[in-house]
């Protein structure tokens, strides 16, 4: 591919890159300097010199996307990061059929196995309205791309108002843009206004200085992590809820049977174990960002 690079949502400072006009904006916004653009729709493709590349829906955040390229060698199907489950703010994932597949592995070990979104956001719903009635400040750590996003518009939904950081808000602005039925009414962050709001805040330290001017709050990291045991202490909240971007072991496996390739190269996240539980399924993989072991047939 040359100088291009395909952008998800990781973005890097490359000189040319492939991305969404979402993305696009999203980078404008999180990356300086200049770069070659090449802005794609979905199932529109660019034209490279030995290949042909075309965006496919990855269902992370706003924007994301997956690349299939084509080429006489064959075809390959790139995922960034991705998820089969359905949600609010990103497009749903729409897998093709590829020689091979290169594809993220975050929670590829068979205990990542998270709840249907719907019953997770239920359980937030609930979180920020029992402490909103103990007159005190519910707070979601969250992070300020994709699932602040998320949850806002499910709060918003069931007439919830969120406060977000400056940062925050204005992704959550050029998301909207691109999202025509995204509710109205999230607010920017204003700790004198805060109560009988909900607080969305990136997790981190300077998240946890401001809360130190709040009279009363509670609470709660969403993450995917939180099937860990002791997710609560480690992350020091009042509760962990798994809400996550990312596909979890039962989706990545289901992706796999979509795309049916003849080889898988896995990254991030659990990419050996995945890969060896491929292999003990008769199909070839080898991990990208890991060493994989050495196997015996005896």
């Amino acid at each position: 591919t040359g100088m291009i690079r395909i952008s998800t949502v990781q973005l890097g400072a490359h000189a040319e890159v492939l991305l969404t006009e979402a993305t696009a904006s999203l980078m404008r916004a999180r990356v300086r300097g200049r770069r070659v653009e090449h802005v794609r729709a979905y199932g529109e493709s660019l034209a490279l010199p030995r290949a042909k590349a075309t965006l496919l829906p990855a269902g992370h955040i706003c924007g994301s996307a997956q690349v299939f390229m084509e080429a006489e060698e064959g075809s390959l199907l790139y995922t960034g990061d991705f998820k089969l489950r359905p949600s609010r703010t990103a497009k749903t994932c729409i897998p093709r059929k590829a020689d091979l597949l290169i594809m993220e592995t975050t929670f590829g070990l068979p205990k990542y196995r998270l709840p249907p979104t719907e019953d997770v956001l239920a359980q937030v719903l609930q979180f920020c309205q029992d402490t909103l009635e103990d007159h005190a400040v519910p707070v979601l750590f969250a992070y300020s791309l994709g699932k602040a996003q998320e949850i806002a518009w499910a709060l918003l939904e069931h007439g919830l108002t969120p406060m977000l950081t400056p940062a925050a808000l204005h992704l959550t602005d050029l998301c909207a843009a691109f999202l025509p039925c995204f509710p109205k009414g999230y607010k920017e962050l204003d700790l004198s206004q805060a109560g009988g709001n909900v607080l969305i805040l990136p997790p981190g330290g300077k998240s946890r200085l401001l809360l130190q001017r709040l009279p009363a709050c509670r609470t709660a990291m969403l993450t995917g992590w939180a099937l860990n045991p002791g997710a609560k202490f480690r992350y020091g909240v009042d509760e962990v809820f798994p809400l996550s971007d990312h596909a979890d072991y039962p989706d990545l496996l289901r992706y796999v049977e979509m795309v049916q390739p003849r080889k898988v190269l896995t990254l991030h996240g659990y990419a050996a174990a995945f890969a060896a539980d491929l292999r003990a399924r008769g199909i070839e993989a080898w991990a990208l960002s890991e060493d994989d072991q050495l196997e015996l047939a005896l």
